[in-house]
Order: C-alpha cells, then sequence, then structure tokens
C-alpha cells in the first residue's frame, strides 16, 4: 500500500470585489477498492454554502453558493488517500483479454455507446486517417491498440503546457504537434472511440517531480473500457498505463464535464486580476511508490 498527502490551491483575484455565482467543484479523489480516502479538508472563501452531490458519472460533486463580495476567491482542498498494490493487475490476462475489435456485452453496450461518440464530431475525417496509419493491431488483445494509440501520441506530441482555457480539438493538436496532458488525453480519447473502443476523460493528481516541487497543476489521462477488464488507464503524456502515481478525482464523457473548478463571477474583464493554481504532494510512504516521472503537468 502507498499513502499520499496532495494540497490543491487555487486562488482567483480581482481588482474590486465583486460577487459569484454558483460554482462546481471536482476536487474529491474517486474512492473505489484500488483507492481509499483517509482524510480530506476542504477550505473555501468568502463565505458561502457548500452542498455535495454525486453526478451521473457518479463523481462526488461540491456545490458552493457564496453569499460575500470579494476581491478573492479562495478554494484550498488537503487530502491523503492510500492506494493498494498491484495496480492495476498486470497479471496475464488469459483467459480474459479483449479481442479487437472490440464487441461489448449487450447488457452494457447502451452505455458503453456514449462512451464512443466522439467529443469533436467535426474531426472524426483526420483523426481516422491519423489513427489508422502505423497502428499497432492485434486480434486476440485490444490492450495492444491502446497502448498503440496511446504510445504513438508520447512520441509525436510535445507536451506544452497552455494557460489557455478548455481543450483544443484533436485536429488541432495533430496539426501544431504539440499540447497539454488535457489535450493529449482529448486526442486518445476520441482515437481510441474512432477505433469503436469506449474511452473517457479522466481529472486528477500525478505525483511527478514537479508536485513534489510544489509547481504543479491538475493532470488528465484516458480510460477505455475493455470487455471482462473494465476501465483500464492510459496516461499519453507519459506514454504508459496508468499507476500509483496516479490519482483521479472524476470521470467524464467530454472534458468539460470534469473541470476542478467552474463557475462565473459577477462584473466585467476589467475586475479580473490573475489566477494563481498550486498542487503540491508528499509522499508519506515513499518506500512503496514508484518513482515521479520528469514532467510538469
Amino acid at each position: 500500500m502507498s499513502r499520499l498527502r496532495i494540497c490543491h490551491r487555487t486562488e482567483y483575484v480581482y481588482n474590486r470585489p465583486v460577487t459569484f455565482g454558483t460554482h462546481r467543484l471536482v476536487l474529491r479523489p474517486r474512492e473505489g477498492h484500488d483507492l481509499r480516502i483517509e482524510s480530506m479538508q476542504l477550505e473555501i472563501e468568502p463565505k458561502h454554502r457548500l452542498v455535495w452531490t454525486r453526478d451521473v458519472f457518479g463523481n462526488s460533486i461540491a456545490i458552493v453558493e457564496f453569499s460575500q463580495a470579494a476581491d478573492k476567491l479562495s478554494v484550498v482542498n488537503t487530502v491523503k488517500v492510500s492506494r493498494t498494490t498491484p495496480f492495476p493487475s498486470e497479471e496475464p490476462h488469459e483467459p480474459w483479454r479483449a479481442p479487437y475489435p472490440v464487441i461489448y456485452n449487450p447488457l452494457e453496450i447502451v452505455v458503453a455507446a456514449a462512451y464512443q461518440v466522439l467529443s469533436h464530431p467535426d474531426d472524426v475525417e483526420r483523426l481516422g486517417e491519423w489513427t489508422k496509419a502505423n497502428l499497432t493491431t492485434s486480434a486476440s488483445d485490444a490492450e495492444t491498440v491502446v497502448y498503440s494509440v496511446g504510445e504513438r501520441i508520447r512520441r509525436e506530441i510535445t507536451y506544452q503546457r497552455r494557460s489557455e482555457k478548455g481543450v483544443q480539438p484533436p485536429s488541432e493538436t495533430l496539426k501544431t504537434g504539440a499540447g497539454s496532458c488535457r489535450d493529449m488525453a482529448t486526442l486518445m480519447m476520441d482515437a481510441c472511440r474512432s477505433l469503436g473502443i469506449a474511452a473517457r476523460f479522466v481529472s486528477g493528481y500525478l505525483n511527478c517531480t514537479a508536485s513534489i516541487a510544489g509547481r504543479a497543476s491538475t493532470h488528465a489521462w484516458t480510460e477505455v473500457y475493455l470487455p471482462a477488464l473494465g476501465w483500464r488507464g492510459f496516461d499519453p503524456t507519459l506514454g504508459e498505463p496508468t499507476s500509483l502515481k496516479h490519482v483521479p478525482m472524476g470521470v467524464s464523457n467530454h472534458p468539460r464535464g470534469v473541470m476542478p473548478i467552474s463557475g462565473k463571477f459577477n462584473g466585467s474583464l476589467a475586475d479580473y486580476k490573475k489566477m494563481e493554481v498550486q498542487v503540491t504532494t508528499e509522499l508519506i510512504s515513499p518506500h512503496s511508490v514508484m518513482p515521479p516521472q520528469m514532467i510538469e503537468p
């Protein structure tokens, strides 16, 4: 088992006191058989009312209603989590290998179909050409196909931290040959979908050199759903399957569904001054955790 302490600070600064609309926070890690929250402290300013709910994807969502004007909005989430090994299991899958093309169980196909629709339908032709070129396929193992797509993104797309809002379309990522972790995750998600494989977008934390130094932000990767194997994570920014380094907060069929913090303020663009984000991770049991990666998500 490995244990990790994560501190996620977000601060919005304004040139004058403003009022705030309802905010939606996706900051609570997704608990399960492989991840448990030991403690969590969510500190928010200014004065507010907070209600927890669960969305259609099973994410824990904090809905915040502010009752006070302020020239600063601060959200600090401090959480301790424990993860069990191995994650995911890398033992031989026989007789549970998923064949390619993937065929889903009739009981699951309706849900899986929602994760097979491209998030950027206009990119279908360009994406299809890129995905199928030099694709490594195996009729007996769909995971080989998934890994081929992810590893190719790692080779061909240069990581570039972007300050612009949102995620760029996969066609733009392919055109420029560069993108953020969110851009790469979106590219891989839609690439897998173009091959008939159900895939979803994941937002979370990555224990890496940047986060240990306290200069990281949130991270993003992709999960694909394969018969018998279930949801399997792959990080195209690293070019490898997800591991104990990855702590998921939210999953969605579209990147917009798991923005860590979303909401509006009442004012003009001239009122907005800046936003600062800082993610810091601390290994509580370093002997049982894989070494950090040399990237800055």
